[in-house]
């Protein structure tokens, strides 16, 4: 799978992995490839007994296919949190940063559940999300979509709820375990929930990202079929903030999601 090679070939100090081409969105890298390639350079200098709890990826400039340079920083490491940032470069300048937090378990008193997924239809009985060259993002046909929640992209919808199923397209269910780098894949792979509130195609890309994750992530395939529900929360000036969620296979509850968006429309 190119997705999980790529991601093994950031985890060195320093590394200098190249994207490969078919993962545009429009003049840029997929989003989620990326913040999933600097996730690995941050993870590899931290214990894998402290887990990932958050993370917040910043959007400096558009990456292009090829040749990047990753370098990362503990900030500090105490005996429970570990605090790491990390920039992706690109021809000398910074495309990408990320300040990451992670955290080993402790007991607590406080608990309080995440919701279960929302019920959706099968994915069997809803259409695909076609593949339109020169009107989708050519990343997309990377992956399977299912919407169950809100309209298609571009056509005016006045609901600001949109979501579905989602999968690695082409990969048999349960061969390659998900981690989180699957996971941000997964997440950032829909289109914007801003998309199907315009009239019209417009460019719209992310300017930060923030997630959380709940531990322990569920053991299922990277192939198999995950919910992912998002909601416009404030949409003004070209601006969009929308906050998701992502649940497993087992309707367990996965990842949290906040986006700052830019629309040009």
């Amino acid at each position: 799978m190119e997705f999980t090679e790529l991601l093994s070939a950031c985890r060195g100090k320093d590394a200098t992995p190249e994207i490969p081409p078919g993962w545009g969105q429009g003049r840029a890298t997929f989003g989620g490839l990326v913040a999933a390639m600097l996730y690995e350079q941050l993870a590899a200098r931290v214990d894998p007994a402290s887990t990932l709890r958050s993370i917040t990826f910043s959007f400096v400039a558009p990456v292009g296919a090829g040749k990047t340079s990753l370098t990362s920083e503990v900030l500090r490491a105490g005996r429970s949190v570990t605090q790491v940032e990390g920039r992706m470069q690109q021809n000398g300048a910074p495309v990408l940063a990320a300040l990451a937090s992670f955290g080993s378990g402790r007991d607590s008193a406080v608990h309080v559940a995440a919701d279960t997924a929302p019920h959706f239809m099968p994915p069997g009985e809803l259409q695909p999300l076609p593949y339109i060259e020169g009107l989708v993002p050519e990343f997309t046909q990377r992956f399977d979509y299912r919407i169950s929640v809100g309209d298609m992209p571009f056509s005016g919808s006045a609901s600001n709820r949109f979501g579905g199923w989602v999968r690695f397209r082409g990969e048999e269910e349960g061969k390659v375990p998900v981690t989180i780098g699957h996971l941000l894949a997964l997440v950032d792979a829909w289109p914007p929930a801003i998309l199907p509130m315009l009239k019209q195609p417009a460019p719209a890309s992310s300017l930060t990202w923030t997630l959380e994750f709940m531990e322990p992530l569920p053991s299922a395939g990277c192939g198999e079929w995950w919910q992912y529900l998002a909601d416009v929360e404030q949409a003004e000036d070209g601006y969009g903030v929308a906050q998701a969620r992502l649940w497993g296979p087992q309707g367990q509850p996965v990842a949290f999601s906040r986006q700052t968006v830019t629309v040009f429309g």
